[in-house]
């Protein structure tokens, strides 16, 4: 390989460093807790540390990706340190890849990617997320509200014919269910923790079974077709497990596929199960629907 050649590659290696130090840099900032920031700080400055080292190689200094910056940032402010920082570790697999083919050629790369896969990873692995540490509540308040409610407007729909009606029945369900499950795990909590922890992991329950109900009420109350607004609920409903399954897989390293696939596959066995019970109250059991 010639030395014009790995200039080159060492020249992509220093924009993906530079990029990283100056998220890690930035998220410093914006970070309240101190162990947190102390963490983002050792790992810039291991990012600044192989960018100099790629330097000497190329000669010449390489600005930061902007765009990249931007939206790391961004995750790292609305979604958490965890899932930024662990998105930027799937977008770096790309790089590991090359580092296989060049390392021959550049054996520098051998301390920089030793340190990518053991280090960075082990100080990720320490900060310290309350959202993280309740996903479970919050996978049981969406879980919970997607099963149950994707079914009860599937079932309400075929029985009543009446976005109006829909909604409303929807509405009271989700409500109810919303406060029977925040309560249930506020005491299942409590039994083996203390009642802050408790409070908290009733909260997160609640409150992602009300964001998840009220997203999938919503074509009920502007749409005047009741089978077109099941059929945007259960499109939204499956939208919600991506998005949602999507962030817990990345931000605790968990297989997306088939957490994704299993969530479906409950949810829309569900909705058509009770859309067959709803076709046979209307139809067999002759209950009026004014």
């Amino acid at each position: 390989m010639t030395r014009e050649e790995l200039a080159s590659y060492a020249k992509t290696f220093q924009r993906e460093e530079i990029t990283g130090y100056t998220v890690y840099k930035k998220l410093v900032k914006v970070t309240k807790d101190k162990q947190n920031k102390s963490i983002l700080s050792k790992i810039a400055g291991e990012e600044l540390k192989h960018y100099n080292a790629f330097k000497q190689i190329s000669g010449v200094d390489v600005p930061p990706h902007k765009p990249s910056i931007w939206l790391f940032v961004l995750c790292g402010r609305v979604l958490g340190l965890t899932f930024a920082l662990k998105l930027m570790e799937l977008q770096e697999e790309r790089i590991q890849k090359i580092y296989e083919r060049i390392i021959p050629y550049m054996p520098e790369l051998e301390a920089v990617k030793k340190s990518e896969e053991e280090h960075e990873e082990q100080l990720i692995g320490m900060i310290q997320e309350e959202r993280l540490e309740y996903a479970g509540s919050m996978v049981l308040g969406l879980n919970d509200a997607l099963v149950e409610l994707t079914g009860a407007l599937a079932g309400f729909s075929l029985a009543m014919q009446n976005t109006r009606l829909v909604a409303v029945a929807g509405l009271i369900t989700g409500i109810a269910a919303s406060l029977s499950m925040a309560a249930s795990q506020y005491l299942s909590v409590k039994t083996e923790n203390d009642g802050r922890q408790a409070g908290k992991s009733a909260l997160y329950t609640g409150v992602a079974y009300i964001l998840t109900v009220s997203a999938l009420i919503a074509p009920f109350l502007v749409l005047s077709s009741y089978k077109i607004a099941l059929a945007i609920t259960i499109l939204l409903a499956i939208l919600i497990i991506f998005a949602f399954n999507f962030y817990i897989s990345v931000a605790k390293s968990l297989n997306f596929k088939r957490r994704f696939l299993e969530m479906v596959i409950i949810s829309l066995g569900v909705s058509v199960l009770t859309f067959a019970i709803g076709v046979l109250v209307r139809n067999y059991l002759g209950i009026p629907i004014d």
